[in-house]
């Protein structure tokens, strides 16, 4: 690793890991209350396999916000996986099934930004959790 990565202050760190937690638990939220409200399969216009990965992010939004509360590398290990593929699988919905834009849609805006946040800050976070 790259030697100033090593001197990230721990201010930076816990605040990285909190706000990566906090909005894990919204977006944990969310889909607990789509689960509740409509059900596995909450968007009747995207395919099944789409809407069954977006439900288990109820699971995994969770664990990962818990483990990065705990400071526990696998949390943000999980928290670049989640948004590596929800990024992904919202792009494909947004572009591919909605023939929308990125300029239309400020849910994925925050997303984007959000996944800009986890993944650049992952590296100089990760060093600093226990296994």
């Amino acid at each position: 690793m790259i030697g100033w990565m090593h001197r990230t202050p721990r201010w930076a760190v816990i605040s990285a890991c909190g706000i990566a937690a906090v909005l894990l638990f919204v977006g944990a939220f969310t889909h607990v209350a789509d689960l509740l409200r409509h059900g596995l399969y909450p968007y009747d216009w995207a395919p099944g396999w789409l809407n069954l990965y977006w439900s288990s992010l109820a699971l995994f939004d969770t664990l990962a916000a818990v483990f990065l509360v705990r400071g526990r590398r696998r949390g943000i290990d999980l928290a670049c996986v989640i948004m590596a593929t929800d990024l992904a699988a919202n792009w494909y919905a947004v572009y591919g099934i909605q023939h929308s834009s990125l300029a239309a849609q400020p849910g994925l805006q925050r997303l984007t930004a959000f996944t800009a946040l986890v993944l650049g800050t992952a590296p100089f976070i990760r060093r600093h959790l226990t296994n």
